[in-house]
Parts: C-alpha cells; structure tokens; sequence
C-alpha cells in the first residue's frame, strides 16, 4: 500500500460546499475576534509589565556596607541659620556636635527661618541624629524647632519611583509648625528601620531603607544650654531585610496563554454559535409545522 502523508492529518478539511454561512455566524465570528483582539492586546501589556516579587531575609543584605548614608531637608520657619547644627550619636560611641560636612544653610523669611539640609553616614548600630543650637556659640534668645520635614531616607536614594512599595521617605511633608503654642517644644522621632534590597531586571541592585516612625513633642523647661529645644531622630535597625525583585513574564508562559486565548475563544464560541444555528433550525421547523 503506498504511503500518503495526509493520513496524519488531524485538521480534516470539509468541502466550502458542504457549509452553510449565516448572518449570525457572521456577527458572533466578528465578536470572537473583537474578543480575541481585546485578549491580546491585554496579555502583550501584562507580559511588557514588569512584576515585582518581595522576600523577607534574616540577614543583612547590604553587609559589605559599614555605614548608612541618610539625607535630611528640613524647613525651620523661626530659627535662624546661623544658630543650627546637626550633632550625631550612636552606641559605638560616636559623637559628634555640628556636623558641617556636606550641610547646607539657606535663609527664608527675611533670614529668620531657614531651610537646613546635610548629608551623612550613620553606623549600623541604634543612635540618634537631632538638629540643635549646641554647636553654635551664640544661643537663640527664643528658640522655636517649629519644623516642616521635606526628606529623611536613608541608604540609596530612589526619588519618587511610585512603583516600588514601602515607606522610604513616609515623613515627607511632616509639619510640625504648629504642634502647639509654646517654642520650647522638643520634637522627637522614634525611626525603625528596615534594610531593603532592590533588584532590577537587568540585575543593578540599589540598597534603601524603610522606616516606620512614632511622634512626640514635649516641653522643655528654661533656657540653659542642655535643655535647648532640638528635633531629635533616633534610629534603630530590624533584624529582618525585605527584598524587591522585578521580574518579567517567561516567553513559554506568554506563548502558552496566546494559544490559551485562540483555543477557548474558538471553542466557547463554537458552542454558542450551534447552540443558536439549532435553536433557529427548531424554530423554523415550528412555524412551517414539522415540529411538534
């Protein structure tokens, strides 16, 4: 017997004669492809759109870094430039009062107020950093740390990437300007602070840091120089690191779900289409009383 390919053919052929079109078929074979469209145009975005998958590690993940660097923008509307500092502390014994390097001073409000920015690095140890008058040799006769915070973060700075989730800069627009009348108010910020990972999809990695905080303020009573107001942060780090890691979706999967797509689609609509042609076919049959 001679051989013949075709026998393997599992998508048989009927004759277009042996085929009846309908006005119908027509209709629902144009919503198939609407359908069809519509599907792949949504499963072509959620494969572009990338995926960000987290996971919670118990060690550090930025251990090759000694220190953490932290950048704070505060807005002090009552104080003057001349009298602020910031003084850092931590239990490794560090301690340093008016820190300069890589601070900046801009005076507002007829250089009555002042907008105090600095960048620096903190241990990884629990500390604290406050913006004070203790550096400075003069003293403010009526000190005001009325304050309105624009940016506290710490460790890689991220800027504002709406699509990654945690609180980097959760203190941003803090306004504390008007906590109560009295200026001797002392303002302070309990920060916890979570080591986090971000992983791209062309594997850069950038190391900030989350943070939750609690607030106080309380009074501080005379003007001696140890119980001038000041705004203090004190910090502490988890043991517990969240990882971020941007993924796409495989190729197989997108194929797979393409086919997913083409197959239902066709099926679901087949059965709806014959579910119509015999409806239709018993209706006539009705009417012209060959049905009974």
């Amino acid at each position: 017997m001679q051989f013949n390919i075709r026998r393997f053919d599992i998508y048989r052929k009927v004759p277009k004669d042996l085929t009846q079109p309908t006005t119908t078929g027509a209709c629902i074979s144009i919503i198939s492809c609407l359908i069809m469209a519509s599907l792949f145009a949504w499963e072509i975005y959620d494969f572009i759109d990338v995926d960000l998958v987290s996971e919670l590690l118990v060690d550090d993940p930025v251990a090759h870094a000694e220190s953490i660097p932290v950048i704070i923008n505060v807005t002090l509307p009552r104080m003057r430039c001349e009298f602020l500092g910031i003084d850092i502390q931590d239990d490794l014994g560090r301690h340093d009062v008016g820190f300069v390097d890589d601070t900046t001073k801009t005076p507002i409000n007829d250089e009555k107020g002042c907008i105090f920015a600095a960048k620096f690095f903190v241990n990884k140890v629990p500390g604290n950093f406050h913006v004070s008058t203790h550096s400075s040799d003069a003293q403010p006769e009526e000190p005001d740390m009325a304050h309105r915070i624009h940016q506290l973060t710490f460790g890689s700075y991220i800027g504002n990437n709406t699509t990654i989730p945690g609180s980097f800069n959760p203190l941003q627009n803090k306004d504390a300007t008007s906590e109560s009348n009295e200026a001797l108010l002392t303002h302070e910020y309990f920060l916890k602070v979570v080591p986090t990972v971000y992983e791209h999809l062309n594997g850069h990695k950038q190391f900030p840091y989350q943070y939750t905080f609690s607030y106080r303020s309380y009074l501080q009573m005379g003007h001696g120089h140890g119980v001038m107001p000041a705004i203090w942060f004190r910090y502490e780090l988890t043991p517990i690191s969240v990882k971020y890691i941007e993924r796409r979706k495989p190729i197989y999967g997108f194929i797979t779900t393409l086919f997913a797509i083409i197959g239902g689609t066709f099926t679901v609509v087949g059965i709806i289409d014959s579910c119509i042609f015999s409806a239709a076919e018993v209706i006539k049959k009705i009417e012209i009383g060959k049905q009974t």
